[in-house]
């Protein structure tokens, strides 16, 4: 029986893969958080891997607080950057799969079209580098890793964008949301689907990938998304990034091109609308 290992096994994409291990009964499941598999411990991490022995690993552990990056770069890089060597050395050692889950962060923003996995990178925050770093060290000490790269992140489970929207859209009278920042939205339920896709699939073919859900918005159209579902009154109005300052720049366009993936592994890339009405119809926990 393959053992799967998912890392960061507590956050939005390990929970949603953990929902759908119930599928997938053939194969044994190791959910680790972050004592188990410590990314922030390179010291322990190697004995920690050698000690489960996965057959495939499934790193959705990552330093995701794009903000607070910018102060803790140290932390962030090790997570992102280190830790990410030392699991692809390790797959390479010991024949395992590795699907790292990357970000559109790598991306500084500049693009007017949608962009493939052969585009320039050019980070404009320590999150986007360090990711970056993550990926140029995974391809450096395995060239058979799978590397998914994908965007706005949101699920029924921890806290993310669509939530803390659900709440202020109920909470407040008027809103404000940056309007000129574009990418499209990815339910981690549909992540999840499509990294099972991929191991499941007759042929391993490595490299790098990009999945998001289908649609070009701005996170405003994506809170008028949310409202159209939730129903509530308070009144959205569109703001510049200018007018919400960040301590990390983000990218005003991160739009990610699905081609590739959907070609090379048959993968089905649901709409942004469809995907964003399963997971409100869930409670949210």
């Amino acid at each position: 029986m393959q053992k799967f290992l998912v890392t960061g096994a507590t956050g939005q994409l390990g929970l949603e893969l953990k929902v759908l291990s119930v599928n997938y009964p053939q194969y044994e499941w190791v959910f680790a958080d972050r004592t188990q598999v410590s990314l922030d411990n390179l010291s322990v991490l190697k004995s920690q891997l050698e000690a489960i022995q996965p057959n495939i690993i499934l790193n959705c552990g990552a330093y995701t607080a794009v903000d607070k990056a910018e102060s803790e770069t140290e932390l962030a890089d090790l997570v992102n950057h280190q830790a990410v060597a030392v699991l692809a050395t390790f797959a390479k050692e010991h024949g395992v799969k590795l699907i790292h889950i990357s970000t559109d962060y790598v991306f500084d923003g500049t693009s007017s079209t949608a962009l493939n996995e052969e585009a320039i990178t050019n980070p404009i925050n320590v999150y986007g580098a360090t990711k970056r770093a993550g990926e140029l060290a995974a391809l450096m000490f395995n060239t058979d890793v799978l590397i998914l790269r994908t965007s706005w992140v949101y699920s029924r489970f921890g806290n993310n964008f669509v939530k803390t929207m659900q709440r202020l859209l109920h909470e407040r009278d008027s809103l404000g949301v940056v309007n000129d920042q574009i990418g499209s939205p990815t339910y981690a339920a549909d992540l999840a689907q499509a990294m099972m896709d991929i191991v499941s699939a007759k042929e391993w073919i490595p490299g790098i990938y990009h999945y998001s859900n289908e649609g070009a918005i701005s996170w405003y159209e994506f809170v008028l998304a949310i409202q159209e579902t939730t129903g509530d009154s308070c009144k959205v109005s569109g703001i510049p990034s200018s007018s919400y300052p960040t301590p990390a720049a983000r990218p005003a366009f991160s739009l990610l091109d699905k081609t590739k993936i959907k070609e090379v592994y048959g993968i089905t890339v649901p709409h942004y609308k469809e995907s964003l009405k399963k997971c409100l119809m869930f409670k949210i926990v």
